[in-house]
This record gives structure tokens, sequence and C-alpha cells, in this order.
């Protein structure tokens, strides 16, 4: 599904470049379920966001199923994501305006899907996510918890091809925890790709494969016990 070769994320400081992400040459086959671990600032999310597009910045080859990304503009990487990825944001990102429906509705809103039918999927979700109380309410009017919920709810109504997941569960009790990662189970069994960045050792069980990332470089794969160590690759 997905292949990046030397990609790399930097950015100028005074002190000179300052790179968040080096040579990353990475492989996601569909199907899989990854997880991403390391610590703060080994650049976890910044691969997350290149991965959903939302970040422009970076250089190296990036190909979503045989497309070119690194050679396409800014209009067709956001047409690209929005048709293919799922992302489950771990500050949220609601948008302050739009109600919790509005909200769920908004990814449907960028498919050819008839009015109807789209009432009654962001009805449907609202009832998995136990939030129909909360449907009409802004986001400045939910707990932390609510809102992780809206955004989780949000990235799956519409069946991604790629679902990338930055700390989930971050915000969640311990059984709306293993909900949401017993429907990212389903979720993957039903043929989603998905990846998430994740500290915690039970949500990254869920997964089949996972990196570990230090200083922006991807140091071991469990899908490659012959990745040369970190002290060899960064030289």
């Amino acid at each position: 599904m997905i292949r990046l070769k030397d990609l790399e994320r930097s950015y100028k400081t005074p002190a000179g470049q300052f790179f968040v992400l080096r040579r990353v040459n990475l492989e996601i086959c569909e199907g899989e379920f990854i997880t991403v671990m390391g610590s703060s600032g080994a650049g976890k999310s910044s691969l997350l966001n290149v991965l959903a597009l939302l970040d422009d910045g970076w250089e190296g080859e990036y190909w979503f199923r045989d497309q070119a990304v690194h050679g396409m503009k800014r209009k067709q990487r956001a047409d690209l994501a929005r048709r293919n990825i799922g992302m489950v944001f771990q500050s949220y990102h609601l948008l302050d305006d739009l109600t919790v429906r509005e909200n769920i509705d908004l990814p449907l809103s960028y498919k050819d899907i008839p009015h109807k039918q789209r009432q009654g999927m962001v009805a449907d979700s609202l009832d998995r996510f136990q939030i129909v109380a909360k449907k009409d309410l802004f986001p400045s009017q939910l707990s932390g918890g609510q809102q992780q919920l809206v955004g989780i709810a949000r990235a799956v109504i519409h069946k991604p091809a790629l679902l990338l997941a930055d700390e989930p569960t971050g915000n969640l009790h311990s059984l709306q925890a293993k909900e949401i990662m017993e429907l990212f189970r389903d979720l993957n069994r039903q043929g989603t790709t998905i990846v998430q960045v994740t500290h915690s050792e039970a949500n990254a069980a869920y997964g089949a494969r996972t990196l570990q990332l230090r200083d922006g470089w991807v140091v071991s794969d469990t899908a490659h016990a012959d990745l040369q160590p970190y002290e060899v690759v960064r030289q």
C-alpha cells in the first residue's frame, strides 16, 4: 500500500538543520496493523503526519498504491487523503464551529453519498460510540474523553483504506480504551490497514508488527530482523 524511500523531514533552526525524520525506508502492506513506538521526540507523530499527507515539508519518495505522492501537487494530495485516509489525532482536531454530528459527518461530505444515507451512517456512529446525547453539542462543551470518541468516530465513519491513530486511547478510561482497540482490530480484520502510535504495551499487542523510532531513525522493525543497528545506520 505504502512505500517510503529515503524520506526525511527537517526544520531550520538558528543552530542549523534539525531533523525529525532521517532516511526512513518503509513498506506498509495492505491489511497490516502496525505499531510505532519510541520516546518523546523520536519522530512518531511526524511520521504519522507525513503518512496522513498533512505535512508537505518532507523530502524523499512516498508511494501510495503505486501513485507517486512526491510528484503530486497539494490539492492532489488532499484529494487522495480524503478518499483513502482516516486520522485520529492526539489533540482531537475537531472543528470548533461544528456540532458533534457535523464533525462526524465531515468525511462523508467529501464522498458521493446521498444525504439520507449519510444521516443514517452518522446516527449509527453516534449510537456505536454512545454519544447520541452529545450530537448537538460543540467540542468546547465536551470532556477530553468525549472529544476523543468523536475524533475516532469521525476517522472511521467513511471506512478508510488506511487508518492512522496518534495515541488513540490516551484520554479514555480503561474500558473505553479496550473497546476502541477491539474496534480497531475488527476494522483491521475487515481489511483496513492501521498504523498506530502508542506508549501502551497493551495497545501495541493488538498490532502484528512494531517499529521503534529514535531521534528520527527507524531503529528496529519486527518485520525486518536484519535492520542495521542505529549506531551503524546514522553514520
